[in-house]
């Protein structure tokens, strides 16, 4: 089984939204043959909460309307360190950079393939790091 041509446009979608909004890292897996509940997964990340909460906003305002699509649940908004949007074909998962790096979540789904995303989603791969490095100073500084 492979993801279905719905759920592969959902997740462009989802993807472009997420990149327009600054997400990093972002990736999405056709997890359809290893799991029954969903075809895919997309996971994308950001500094901090407000951003998080900024990129979760945008994806599902982007698809429902361009794709009438709404999620059937959404949770995690309390805290915004890890935002999920369960749309049954796709679930979203837009998690704050330490919750990124701290549950791996490409380390679980690695095996399955990846989709293909737009090209402005494909150039966040790096950023994480990259906006860590650059940050580093500023943390230094509060530290002395």
């Amino acid at each position: 089984m492979t993801a279905t041509d719905r759920s592969i446009e959902l997740i462009k979608a989802a993807a472009q939204a997420a990149a327009d909004r600054l997400a990093h890292d972002i990736i999405a897996y056709d997890v359809s043959d290893v799991l029954s509940i969903t075809d895919a997964f997309l996971l994308a990340s950001a500094p901090n909460d407000r951003q998080v909460k900024s990129i979760v906003d945008e994806i599902e305002e982007r698809l429902q309307k361009e794709l009438g699509a709404k999620p059937v649940r959404r949770e995690g908004d309390r805290d915004a360190r890890w935002i999920l949007l369960d749309y049954v074909d796709i679930v979203v998962h837009v998690q704050h950079s330490e919750e990124r790096v701290f549950y791996a979540l490409e380390r679980l789904w690695k095996d399955c393939p990846e989709l293909p995303l737009p090209e402005d989603a494909l150039k966040t791969r790096g950023k994480a790091e990259e906006h860590a490095r650059l940050h580093e100073g500023d943390l230094d500084g509060e530290l002395s």
